[in-house]
């Protein structure tokens, strides 16, 4: 009986503890992702740089990951659990476009994420 119980509570905690992001905030996360692989700025992660479409292979990976450990449900979890830091190393990932000096990308993906959300 107490393993049935228990079950259940874990049963209980995993369906409502479940992140799932809304359309809003999936639409928005593709945005970011998007406006990032088109945006010919480099990447940073430990201490390398990466084109846009490395940086967003790389994203959308731990995107998923962490989607598939319910850890993602908004566009701003997105941002801190997936896009401003490495999990391995925990260096701040960086975003250098064109001659400008290089931005954490928790900053960069959240003006991005302001304007987006403005022009809706």
């Amino acid at each position: 009986m107490r393993n049935f119980v228990s079950g259940l509570l874990l049963l209980f905690c995993t369906t409502f503890a479940s992140a799932n992001p809304s359309a809003a905030s999936k639409a928005e996360i593709t945005h970011l992702l998007s406006f990032l692989e088109k945006s010919g700025c480099q990447f940073n992660r430990n201490g390398s740089w990466y084109s846009p479409n490395e940086a967003v292979t790389h994203l959308q990976k731990k995107y998923q990951y962490l989607l598939d450990k319910n850890l993602i449900s908004t566009s701003e979890d997105f941002i801190e659990r997936a896009a401003t830091e490495s999990s391995m190393s925990g260096k701040p990932y960086l975003v250098k476009c064109d001659n400008a000096a290089p931005v954490e990308s928790a900053v960069w993906f959240k003006r991005e994420l302001t304007t987006f959300r403005k022009q809706k």
